[in-house]
């Protein structure tokens, strides 16, 4: 099984957070939000209830559940903030992926796509 992600140009960088600014995307129970945002916050980040535009209140995922952007400043060990947060009471998923794909895709504003593999280890 492989896994490809397609991103819009404005999310290719060479570290993460170079374009995207909006934080981290997070599926969190509603009735566990407000102690995973603390939780959040001891990790060094900033999470915001995503609240909707077209109604009153958070938006609210398919499954029911509220979504928490987590903004951050400058680099973090991604692979195991990805890993603690997975394994944080509350939350449902999160919008990290890393090390999930192996080509990524990306639609450029000149209608191309740029595609960007990961590069394979060899010689062990």
């Amino acid at each position: 099984k492989q896994w490809y992600q397609r991103r819009v140009r404005g999310k290719k960088s060479v570290q993460l957070g170079d374009q995207w600014k909006k934080g981290i995307p997070l599926e969190v129970v509603p009735m566990a939000h407000v102690p995973v945002m603390k939780k959040l916050e001891e990790y060094g980040l900033r999470p915001v209830l995503r609240l909707a535009k077209s109604k009153a209140g958070p938006v609210v995922s398919d499954n029911g559940n509220f979504i928490v952007d987590a903004g951050f400043t400058g680099p973090h060990n991604w692979d195991a903030l990805e890993t603690k947060m997975s394994r944080t009471p509350g939350i449902v998923e999160t919008g990290l992926f890393v090390n999930y794909a192996k080509v990524a895709y990306f639609g450029m504003e000149d209608g191309s796509v740029s595609v960007l593999r990961k590069p394979t280890l060899t010689g062990f």
